[in-house]
């Protein structure tokens, strides 16, 4: 518990260790089957960001039974199961309640060789950077409560929500030489970064123009579509960050927009993040990019440069 991660880890014998995680929350969009995807797509993205496989899912749902139809329920747990059958996860229960607020996720163990468990924190000088998703989840979704979203930036921000980091994690097993890995959820790019170097004794050099953006999400930020965790992660984050260059530039707050069902950020051995981003790209992920290096051990400072 004093190095906290992405989910829990028991070592049951030398070949075999679970992981367990559980996540839950409000609804992001209004369509309930596109709700329990994206809910069921955040919680099994703490196993893969542990180097695991998803074996079993157990659904957690709050439901105001006395403000919505049951036939709600239903849709978002059949959007959740749609994504444990994709993730080849199985269902097995669950619990729900009544509760004055709608919130639904999945209570998830998986499994991973105890030698292969990736954790947060191992960060090596030199390792480069790799981000499997684009940002500004947090920014477009702002915009949608606001009724200010282009459908363009609606479905890329549901398109990425609701996609498995399932690939990234293959990509990972399969090339290897990953130091750590997270994935990028409340706290921002710049907030789970921040936790890999605390826990890494590193610093770091982000390239904003390298990081991906979703549509649209640029122009929202500049025009003031900002959630309130964006501000709560800025002012928590930003005596840690270095960007005087840059720091007018509207595209610095998008890397502290809290993120839903974001990517995995992963750092790999230098010599092999080409190698990773090949892997991952033949898969079919051609989102994933390279956006910056660990430098060397420091006091966990994160340079962000153009």
């Amino acid at each position: 518990m004093d190095e906290p991660d992405d989910a829990g880890v028991y070592r049951l014998n030398e070949e075999v260790a679970l992981i367990q995680t559980v996540d839950f929350f409000t609804p992001i969009v209004d369509d309930p089957y596109i709700f329990g995807q994206i809910a069921a797509c955040n919680s099994l993205s703490d196993v893969y960001a542990m180097g695991g496989k998803p074996l079993t899912a157990m659904n957690v749902l709050c439901f105001p039974i006395k403000k919505l139809s049951p036939a709600v329920a239903r849709e978002i747990i059949r959007g959740g199961i749609e994504k444990i059958n994709e993730a080849e996860c199985l269902l097995v229960g669950g619990h729900s309640v009544i509760d004055e607020d709608l919130k639904y996720g999945l209570s998830v163990t998986g499994i991973v060789h105890p030698d292969r468990v990736l954790t947060k924190g191992g960060m090596q000088a030199g390792d480069r950077l790799i981000l499997t998703k684009p940002v500004g989840t947090g920014v477009i979704s702002t915009a949608l409560k606001g009724e200010m979203a282009s459908q363009q930036a609606v479905d890329a921000m549901v398109r990425s929500m609701t996609t498995l980091n399932r690939i990234a994690a293959e990509a990972v097993a399969e090339v290897g030489h990953v130091h750590a890995c997270t994935d990028i959820t409340g706290f921002g790019l710049i907030g789970h970064l921040h936790e890999m170097l605390y826990l890494s004794g590193m610093s770091a050099t982000i390239s904003l123009g390298a990081v991906p953006l979703l549509p649209d999400a640029l122009d929202y930020a500049s025009t003031g579509l900002i959630p309130e965790g964006l501000h709560r992660n800025m002012n928590f984050y930003k005596d840690k960050v270095s960007n005087s260059s840059l720091a007018s530039d509207p595209a610095v707050e998008l890397l502290y927009d809290p993120q839903t069902s974001g990517g995995l950020l992963i750092a790999v051995k230098a010599e092999k993040y080409s190698d990773m981003l090949s892997a991952m790209k033949a898969h079919g992920l051609a989102e994933a990019v390279e956006i910056g290096e660990v430098t060397s051990s420091g006091q966990y400072e994160i340079t962000i440069i153009p």
